[in-house]
Order: C-alpha cells, then structure tokens, then sequence
C-alpha cells in the first residue's frame, strides 16, 4: 500500500498483518480518489474506522488542510501513528485511538468536516449507527460529502428518512462507495 498522488507520492504506507483491518487497494484508492479530488483543496477531511489510515493521508497530500482519523484497535492506530509521522504529515493529521460513537460526539461542535470517509467493519450495520448520528449533527457542513465503503450488499434504503440523499454509487468486484450528501 502506498500514498498514489500529492506531496508524498509512492511513500510506502504499513498495514497490520490480519483480518482486522481491509485495507483499499491501490486500485480502488485511485478511482475514488479521481472522484472527489476536486473536492479535496483545503478540505477538513474525517477517516472513521481508519484501519491503516490510507485514505486520510492520501486526501492530505492530495490537498486537503486536515485529516482526523478515528481508530478503536490500538494496534491499528499506533499503525496509523507511524504511517503520520513517516509522511510527515503530524501536522495536518490528528488521531483518535477511540470508539466511532465516541469520537463524533467529542468532535461535535468543534470541527466540521468538507469530506466523511468511513469503511466499518462489514455486516454489522455500523454505518447506519453513524449516519443515524450524524444526520442532526454540527459535524456536516450543508455540502459535506460523506462516503461509505461497503459490502455489495449493504441496504442504503434507509438514507432517506435520516435525510441524506444518495449522489452516486460506485460497485467494485467486491465492494462499493456510495456518495451521499444532506437532503436540501
């Protein structure tokens, strides 16, 4: 795994050995990032369940002002810790080695964020506790772009009601990125 694009292009990033963390692939890391790179410049960019803390760091050296990176697994976030200092991004990266639902009611009030990436585990509906969370909350600003990686199977249905709507979704072979914003 390595930074794609940016000030810190082809840096080698590391990532824990195991099933605990998925990390992207270069590959899928590369489309999302032609996606949204526009949206980057000077952005306050928010990584929830951050694993290795590639996307955060490739949004830093693409453009973006700041990245926050939430991660529970000690042993993935002192990776994280390490993939910062080695890109030397310490100062444009904060990490939070703590719970999802615990950080974005820490953060609440504090920061708001141009751009939410999250990538929980899959099957466990984590993404609708978040969204469910975030959907009254002072995080989003009214163009935040919030972006989940899923299983291709995840149920999304639901978005609606919580007053966020669907702009785009991307399937891969074995995932997907669905793009949604807040309902106008």
């Amino acid at each position: 795994m390595r930074i794609i694009a940016g000030r810190a292009r082809s840096l080698p990033l590391k990532t824990i050995p195991g099933p605990e963390t998925r990390p992207t692939t270069d590959r899928i890391k590369e489309t999302l990032f032609n996606m949204i790179q526009s949206e980057l410049p000077g952005a306050g960019f928010l990584d929830l369940f951050a694993g290795s803390g590639g996307i955060g760091l490739e949004a830093v050296s693409r453009g973006a002002a700041h990245a926050t990176f939430v991660e529970q697994n000690r042993r993935a976030a002192a990776c994280i810790r390490e993939n910062i200092n080695f890109t030397r991004f310490t100062r444009e990266c904060t990490l939070l080695s703590m719970d999802v639902f615990a950080a974005l009611q820490l953060l609440e009030g504090q920061k708001t964020f141009d751009v939410i990436f999250m990538d929980p585990p899959y099957g466990q509906q984590l993404e609708r506790r978040v969204l469910e969370q975030l959907k009254g909350s002072g995080l989003l600003t009214p163009d935040t772009r919030i972006i989940v990686e899923a299983s291709l199977d995840t149920d999304f249905s639901y978005v609606d009601e919580l007053g966020f709507a669907i702009h785009k979704i991307k399937k891969y072979k074995s995932n997907v990125h669905v793009f949604l914003n807040r309902r106008a």
